[in-house]
């Protein structure tokens, strides 16, 4: 059974929206618990996704939306886009904050011109759970900790490497990481695969081919954490580029897929532009390729990709409700002499780089590209830490830092 309601990072910027805004967006993958965080803010709950409550909103959304109890929590509004017309309507006029709240797993409609929420509802990324949130460790965003110049401390049960795959094969989604385990939950995950690839794609793209679409997947799982040209993708694929774009966008629309843009500063010439891929939470490469934590040890490079794809995915979540307000990138130079996994742009163009190692002990060679980052922007640079999977926390230099990657989740 799933345990008591986890706090999530985001119900504090929840309460702190509602309180001004008169409707919320919470979008995110299927089954990151958008429904049951929304619903605590809730008076009435319509899930549109079931045939009954959602009949009266396809006759009329605008007579089905009057007078219910707020605030609505309006359930999986894909499959009734009407309903956001509706909301728009309804907040043109009377824009009292805290009225409605929308929750999604589809991202399509939010990203295009006509999409009629622009200006009347405010969008939420929620992502599955970080470790913070699954151990209830009430951590402050990593990046504000640096901003405030505050020590870097592991957790009091920091693992070891092969406790680190643990944790990334296990993932973020609170049904397979909170109430699953070992082989259940593999199979739990190789069936959100699956299902996201066969029934979920469907909903936005019904000519794919589900036997392509998945090899594509496989691809791009095996690539998570890289920056691998789309051809190597649609090649090890069997299909084309035009096929290959498609499959890219239905991904990113179902929100199982994202990218970190690559850095760019006047101040450093020969910068790789290419986006650096990645799955939005490390537990799909493991439902993906179907590997577990012995099969991960025995491969470097696949080590590697999890355990980046695992860092990345807590900060992406933090950074939704860090006071800081990070951009996050990746930077690599021309032929890759510089590669530095994660940098952090805060207000003022003030700079953070994240480096992720599958070392112990890393040293000052590890964290040369940081230091190459820190001389060449000076001021601006305010931070720099590699996060590693040894027990201890010391410094490779001014403003760079070595900590385990549980520094993450190290409560106060």
């Amino acid at each position: 059974m799933m345990s008591a309601y986890r706090p999530r990072l985001i119900d504090p910027l929840l309460v702190e929206l509602l309180s001004e805004l008169p409707a919320l967006l919470v979008v995110g993958p299927r089954a990151t618990g958008k429904t049951t965080t929304a619903a605590r803010y809730a008076a009435r709950v319509v899930r549109l996704d079931r045939a009954d409550e959602a009949a009266a909103f396809r006759a009329n959304p605008d007579a089905a939306l009057r007078d219910l109890p707020e605030p609505v929590l309006l359930d999986e509004w894909q499959a009734v886009p009407e309903v956001l017309g509706a909301v728009k309507r309804a907040v043109d006029s009377d824009s009292r904050p805290g009225r409605y709240l929308l929750t999604g797993s589809v991202r399509a409609d939010i990203d295009t011109e006509t999409w009629p929420g622009t200006g009347r509802v405010v969008r939420v990324p929620m992502y599955p759970l970080t470790v913070a949130e699954q151990t209830g460790n009430a951590a402050q965003p990593l990046v504000d900790r640096l901003v405030a110049g505050e020590e870097l401390a592991p957790a009091s049960d920091t693992p070891d490497l092969r406790g680190y795959i643990d944790l990334a094969l296990q993932g973020g989604f609170p049904e397979a990481a909170l109430a699953l385990s070992g082989r259940v939950r593999e199979r739990w995950l190789e069936s959100y695969v699956e299902q996201l690839l066969t029934r979920d794609a469907l909903t936005l793209n019904g000519s794919r081919d589900p036997a392509r679409l998945g090899r594509y997947f496989e691809a791009y799982a095996l690539n998570s954490a890289g920056l691998a040209e789309h051809k190597t993708l649609y090649d090890a694929a069997g299909i084309n580029r035009k096929t290959a774009l498609a499959y890219e966008r239905l991904l990113r629309n179902l929100m199982v897929v994202d990218e970190l843009p690559a850095w760019t500063s006047n101040r450093l010439k020969r910068l790789v532009l290419s986006p650096k891929r990645y799955l939005i939470d490390s537990a799909l490469l493991g439902g993906a390729l179907g590997v577990d934590t012995t099969a991960v040890m025995r491969d470097g490079k696949l080590m590697g990709r999890l355990l980046e794809t695992f860092v990345t995915a807590q900060f992406r979540a933090e950074a939704t409700v860090a006071t800081a307000r990070p951009r996050l990138y990746h930077l690599r130079s021309e032929r890759g002499r510089i590669e530095i996994d994660i940098v952090a742009e805060l207000r003022g163009q003030r700079i953070i780089g994240i480096e992720v190692k599958a070392s112990s002990a890393p040293s000052g060679e590890d964290a040369r590209h940081l230091a190459w980052l820190r001389d060449n922007l000076s001021d601006q640079f305010i931070a720099g830490v590699v996060l590693h999977t040894g027990p201890a926390t010391y410094s490779l230099g001014s403003r760079i830092t070595a900590a385990p990657i549980s520094t993450l989740w190290a409560g106060k």
